[in-house]
């Protein structure tokens, strides 16, 4: 009988963990397990034994939690929306930075064959021509996310080099904006689509305000398709380390997002922009062709659809569970 890869989802009760971890445990051939440290918005139940509690930034935590595991995919992070961004742009750094830190030497110590790391797009200037992996000029990352996108980059970095020291293989994914089922929907600390949704399905006085005057460009991505490329890895990765870029490579305005998020609701809105809330003022255009290449992988689901997703599980699970 063939033996089932173990497989741990680091941060399994965040918003992707908890995603990773609800497609993979739906495979016959892995046997998959999830950490967590808090349970804030009840993603998972606690004393289910699939899951247990761990300090990521921790060395002691971090080794006994990774023994015995063929595949980590590290998704565990501190990440948070734009109003702290730029009030307390630290929180994205730290914890990040020792928590992968540790996680990929301890996969390393403990013979783990593969560690998957959500990276993300945020280390790519502003530019209208989509972004490839090979076009990061390290030298030259500025604005809001310098410090995320440093650690996100030095985080890469200790991918590359523990995947050279030969025990380990290391995949980076630097994916757009995902989104779908048990995101955040809180506007406070949620990123943008999330806040949209909530902001249009919970409108009370027929408006729906847009922080900013909604020109900042993003490229999103279904939840289910980003898991699809992280299953694709899993079964396929035939390189030691590579960095994938992972996006629908259809860059829109926030202001055509929240129309289109208004539109596909059936609700009839007035749409208010409001210059004085948070905002980035940033652009993100990535080019994702690497990755459809290398695996033969694609979008499945067009932002219409996700958004009709999205809309349909916040008020089956969100609206009917305050």
């Amino acid at each position: 009988m063939k033996t089932k890869k173990r497989v741990l989802v680091c941060g399994a009760s965040g918003f992707l963990g908890k995603n990773v971890f609800e497609h993979l445990s739906k495979r016959d051939d892995l046997v998959v397990r999830g950490t967590f440290l808090v349970n804030r918005y009840g993603r998972i139940n606690p004393d289910d034994p699939r899951f247990f509690k761990a300090d990521l930034t921790k060395e002691e935590e971090v080794n006994s939690a990774l023994k015995g595991f063929d595949v980590v995919v590290q998704m565990a992070a501190n990440s948070t929306g734009a109003k702290d961004v730029k009030e307390r742009p630290y929180i994205q750094v730290t914890p990040n930075a020792v928590a992968n830190s540790w996680i990929f030497q301890a996969a390393f110590d403990n013979n783990v064959s593969q560690v998957i790391f959500p990276s993300c797009t945020v280390m790519y200037p502003d530019s209208d021509k989509p972004s490839k992996e090979e076009d990061l000029d390290l030298n030259n990352i500025s604005g809001p996310y310098f410090g995320a996108a440093k650690m996100k980059t030095f985080s890469e970095s200790l991918c590359q080099f523990f995947a050279g020291l030969g025990r380990t293989k290391f995949t980076a994914i630097r994916h757009s904006n995902v989104y779908g089922p048990y995101d955040r929907f809180n506007p406070e600390r949620s990123h943008v689509f999330g806040a949209t949704i909530r902001k249009v399905v919970e409108s009370k006085d027929g408006k729906v305000v847009v922080w900013g005057k909604g020109q900042e460009v993003r490229d999103f991505l279904y939840v289910d398709d980003f898991v699809r490329f992280i299953e694709l890895v899993i079964d396929r990765q035939d390189y030691k380390f590579d960095i994938f870029n992972l996006g629908s490579d259809q860059p829109i305005t926030i202001a055509e997002l929240v129309q289109r998020v208004v539109r596909v609701s059936g609700r009839n809105l007035q749409i208010v922009y409001d210059p004085q809330g948070p905002t980035l003022g940033t652009k993100t255009s990535i080019d994702s062709s690497k990755a459809r290449h290398k695996f033969n992988w694609q979008p499945g689901v067009s932002l219409d659809d996700g958004i009709a997703k999205t809309i349909d599980w916040y008020r089956q699970n969100i609206l009917k569970n305050p």
